[in-house]
This record gives structure tokens, sequence and C-alpha cells, in this order.
């Protein structure tokens, strides 16, 4: 009886060994390969699953969620020699678990070491203020070249940034120095262009008003011409008009000439500046006689 009892107790033990040993839960984001005897049969997917006990057995455990590989600082040499210490950040993903599983041993290192030899290689084709100032361009080219090397692995890359690129301590001294010399240089040609934009508004202005300057005396001077003319014209037709009364015989015509210049000197007498008081002599009475016939000479010959 004893016998039996010890038999059911191992025979229970063994169904639940042989329980545990063929049935497996996979995790929600895991992929799980099954070996028989060392070589690869089938993929476990997350849930419930099970395998033949003792024969099977779970070779390896991927997990197919995005994941983070932390990529070691390193010392670049750019293309203008200058040293810089980088590091990254890679995302990637398990496409394929059997690939990730039997194409590539240590996953993980792989891609890390992947990674950082290809931020040497287009780190070192730029020089420093490029790599400084295209962060983006940078990671796209190390998407796409890391990303073609591990599609044969199963790996999709989604994503790397770099996080940080720092160069020594001189060149960031002397960069700072370069720096503040172009700005000093920038703020001399902004001032420099200032003073040539005011001296050519000055010289805009000066010469805008000169040439308006040059019209007013222009006009001036037509007007002036213009008046001269018709004063000649008047002085033309008076003159006519005497010599025709003369002409006919008019004795008091004559009288205009000697009114005319007896009148002008007179004017130049008075517009002296030594002359302070002028005396008109006796003969100014026949001067006004002579304006006096000049006007009946005309009145007559408005009528005529």
């Amino acid at each position: 009886m004893f016998d039996m009892n010890v038999a059911v107790i191992v025979a229970v033990v063994l169904a639940l060994v042989v329980i545990l040993k063929s049935v497996k839960s996979v995790p929600q984001g895991e992929e799980w390969t099954v070996e028989r005897f060392g070589k690869y049969t089938r993929l476990l997917r997350p849930g419930l699953q099970v395998i033949v006990p003792f024969i099977d057995t779970v070779g390896h455990r991927q997990i197919v969620m995005e994941q983070v590989l932390d990529i070691q600082p390193q010392e670049v040499i750019s293309a203008d020699n200058a040293m810089v210490t980088t590091d990254a950040v890679c995302f990637y993903q398990v496409i394929d678990a059997v690939k990730a599983s039997y194409e590539v041993n240590n996953l993980e290192r792989a891609m890390q070491n992947l990674v950082m030899t290809n931020i040497r290689a287009v780190l070192g084709s730029m020089e420093l203020d490029s790599m400084l100032s295209n962060r983006d361009q940078i990671n796209s080219a190390l998407l796409v070249k890391v990303d073609e090397a591990t599609n044969p692995w199963g790996i999709k890359v989604t994503r790397i940034e770099i996080k940080d690129i720092t160069p020594p301590r001189d060149l960031v001294d002397a960069m700072a120095n370069q720096m503040k010399a172009e700005r000093e240089k920038r703020a001399q040609i902004l001032l420099a262009e200032g003073e040539r934009e005011s001296a050519i508004k000055v010289a805009e202005g000066e010469k805008r008003s000169q040439i308006l300057r040059a019209e007013g005396e222009r006009e001036s001077a037509f007007l002036e011409a213009e008046a001269r003319e018709r004063e000649a014209q008047a002085e033309a037709k008076a003159t006519f008009m005497v010599s025709e009364a003369i002409a006919k015989g008019n004795s008091q015509a004559i009288n205009y000439f000697v009114a005319q210049k007896y009148v002008d000197a007179l004017g130049q007498i008075a517009s002296a500046d030594n002359s302070k008081v002028v005396l008109m002599p006796l003969e100014a009475s026949s001067v006004i006689g002579s304006i006096e016939g000049i006007h009946e000479l005309v009145k007559s010959a408005k009528q005529s």
C-alpha cells in the first residue's frame, strides 16, 4: 500500500513537471524561439503556448517592443583635425525575432559597435563648424547607414540622435573669440552702410535743392527777360509814335526825348547815397510842361 502511494505521488509529480515543461506563458511584447535538440523549429507568440517537454526548449527570448540603446561617449577627429567628444542614443525595434536570434551574436553589443563606427565615419568627414550646426543632417545620415546595416539582423532602427558634441575647452574659447570678432565686423559694416546711406540722402537733398534753386533762377530770369522785352516793346512803340508825330510836324513830340533824359538824370541824382537834399532847377517846370505835352500827344494818338 505504501509503495502504491509513493508511485502515485511520483506520477503526480512527474505529471506536474511535464505540464510545467510543456506549457509556456509568453508575455505581451516578447517572442520566444523554440529549439529541438538545438535546432530552431518554431516561434512562440504572446499568450499560452505548448511545447514538447524534454525535447523542445526555449532558445531566445526577444523583446519586440521599441528599445533604447545608449551609445558610449567617444572621441572623434573632424575633417579639419578638431578633436571632439560625442555620444548618442539609438532607438530600434526587433522586427524578425528569428533573425535577431540567429543572425547575430550579442545583438546589443553589435549594434553599439555599429553605431559608434558610423558616428566616427560620418563626423570624421565633416568640418567642426558643419558638425556643430548640422545636427539633423548627421542624425539622418546615421539612421540610413545603421538601418541598412542592421536589416539582415531583423532590426528596424527608428531613430538615432546625437546627444552632445563637445569640443575641447581651448577650441571653445577660440570659437567664442571668433564669434565676437565676426559680430564686431558686422556691426562696423552696418555702421559704415548707415553712414553711406546718410551721405547719399544728404547729397540727394543738396542736389534737389540746387535743382530747385536753378529752376527758380531760370524762371526769374525768364520773367525778367519777358519784362524787359515788354518794356522794350513799349519803348519802341512810344518812340515810333513820337517819331510819327514829329514827322507830322507836331513840335511837342520833340519834348519826349528831352523829358526822358531829364527824368533819368534826376533819378540818378536822387538815388545817390550822398544826396540828402535835392535842389530842383527852374527848368523843372519846362520838364513838367514837356510831360504834359507828351500826355496830350498820347491822348490824341488814342483818339485817332
